[in-house]
């Protein structure tokens, strides 16, 4: 086999779903906040890059899903509006006052939705 048709082979293997990839990048997210819990106290710059991080993927979880266009229904894009406003004012919290205790809902909220995304019970 050459060499593309081997890299095309490798790469077409490990290709996400939408769902799968806002899997991955939710528990990315969770792993981050969990490493930083869980060798707290932690330097503030590193804090706030997982916290970040975090607000990174949620601005755009909950954008996504509450565009008029999504492609789901209006009681789900309320309940993801009402989840990423919880989740962007909790991490922005815990940038302005750390707290270890402050990561923990955000790490089982981001745990949650993955496993609900990659349809585990």
């Amino acid at each position: 086999m050459s060499y593309g048709a081997s890299a095309y082979a490798r790469v077409s293997q490990t290709v996400l779903t939408p769902r799968e990839a806002e899997a991955a990048v939710l528990i990315k997210a969770a792993a981050r906040l969990q490493a930083i819990q869980d060798n707290w106290p932690q330097p503030l710059p590193a804090v706030n890059e997982a916290l970040g991080f975090n607000q990174k993927v949620w601005t755009i979880l909950a954008t996504a899903a509450t565009e008029p266009d999504a492609p789901l229904p209006e009681e789900l894009k309320t309940s993801m509006a009402h989840l990423g406003a919880f989740v962007l004012t909790r991490t922005l919290d815990a940038m302005v006052e750390p707290d270890r205790d402050k990561l923990t809902a955000l790490i089982s909220i981001n745990r949650e939705l993955a496993t609900g995304l990659r349809g585990n019970p």
